[in-house]
């Protein structure tokens, strides 16, 4: 239906310079009446019978069975279509599931109702809802943002640690090389100075080959820890999902 808004379907029965709104459609006699004119169709028994009675609406000359050329009185519920007596009984809808149009309309008006209840429904289910899920998916990552600084903090402590260790194998020979400095330089004795100075230039010679920036590096095992922290934080992740999913 378009934007516009729908226009009063007008008695034809009624004088063109006093046209009621109609309150019925007869789909037999193609007319739409008003209140007034509407009586005859509602007192007379054969009227009342054979004339079917809808809302109000413009007919548009499609009412009759395009094939045969009968008035469409009946609706094929496997077809979802509109169908004559003729469509009924004789040709492709006989052994169909035929319904009078009021008949019809308040069934599938109670189908509608019903389906409705089940679509509201789904969209009311706490399983489904945006306000749930969200929640589910801020608790899911605060509790991979705790393992990620868990995580994080691990590798800086074992990363200092790492470094803290290997300045300090660094350090040895620099610290040797100083002890022996110191006590050459407080030698006295020009014996045992001199016996003193091979081993002195040796301590001296090795601690000037240490390069203390290479302690500060913690070597490959520092990604091989990163790789191990990742891994273990995903099969936490997937052993949560498959303990949600069995709940």
């Amino acid at each position: 239906m378009s934007g516009k808004m729908q226009k009063d379907v007008l008695c034809d029965m009624c004088t063109e310079e006093d046209r009621k709104p109609a309150t019925k459609t007869c789909m037999k006699c193609e007319i739409s009446m008003c209140v007034q004119h509407l009586q005859a169709h509602l007192t007379t028994p054969v009227l009342l019978q054979t004339h079917p009675l809808t809302e109000p609406m413009d007919l548009c000359g499609n009412t009759k069975c395009s094939q045969h050329g009968k008035l469409l009185e009946y609706y094929c519920l496997d077809d979802m279509t509109c169908v004559c007596v003729s469509c009924a009984i004789e040709d492709q809808h006989r052994l169909h599931n035929m319904k009078t149009f009021s008949t019809a309309h308040k069934e599938l008006l109670e189908k509608l109702k019903a389906e409705q209840l089940i679509l509201q429904e789904k969209t009311d289910d706490e399983n489904v809802s945006l306000e749930k899920w969200e929640k589910s998916e801020r608790e899911k990552l605060g509790r991979c943002s705790v393992r990620l600084i868990e995580a994080v903090t691990k590798l800086r402590d074992i990363s200092l640690t790492s470094v803290q260790s290997s300045v300090s194998a660094r350090l040895g020979p620099i610290k040797t090389s100083k002890s022996s400095l110191e006590a050459a330089q407080k030698e006295k004795d020009t014996f045992r100075f001199l016996q003193m100075y091979s081993q002195v230039h040796q301590d001296v010679e090795k601690a000037k080959t240490v390069d203390l920036r290479k302690g500060l590096e913690p070597g490959s095992h520092r990604d091989k820890l990163i790789h191990k922290l990742f891994s273990v934080t995903c099969v936490q992740r997937r052993t949560e999902n498959q303990q949600r999913r069995r709940a």
